[in-house]
């Protein structure tokens, strides 16, 4: 098991069931969990520990901050944020869109995407 999704996992058990890695970018890893209050899913964006040791989390606590003003029907709206076990994250609701490449792809107008999912 990945070390970061084992060290989330742990840290959010009260509040997330972590189930797996949704993606990865250059500076985050996004994982998809349940929420247990709400009973919803959603994504939850972990800032690579390596860069938040080297560059710091500022970009990344920028990037919350902006995001938790955002409204708009084709953003998902920032649900929870903070630190645990060290790792600083935030989540999002999450969407429900099939891959790129499934047959049953929802049409790009009509699938919200996730604000934490790495672009290609």
């Amino acid at each position: 098991m990945d070390p970061v999704l084992s060290r989330i996992s742990a840290a959010l058990a009260d509040r997330y069931r972590v189930e797996r890695e949704l993606g990865s970018g250059g500076t985050a890893l996004v994982f998809l969990a349940e929420d247990l209050k709400h009973h919803r899913r959603v994504a939850i964006k972990v800032l690579r520990p390596e860069l938040a040791a080297t560059l710091g989390p500022e970009r990344f606590l920028r990037e919350i901050e902006i995001a938790a003003q955002l409204e708009h029907p084709h953003i998902l709206t920032l649900i929870d944020s903070g630190t645990a076990a060290g790792l600083l994250f935030f989540s999002a609701l999450a969407a429900h869109c099939e891959p790129l490449g499934s047959s049953t792809r929802t049409p790009p107008d009509q699938c919200r995407r996730d604000i934490g999912a790495p672009h290609s």
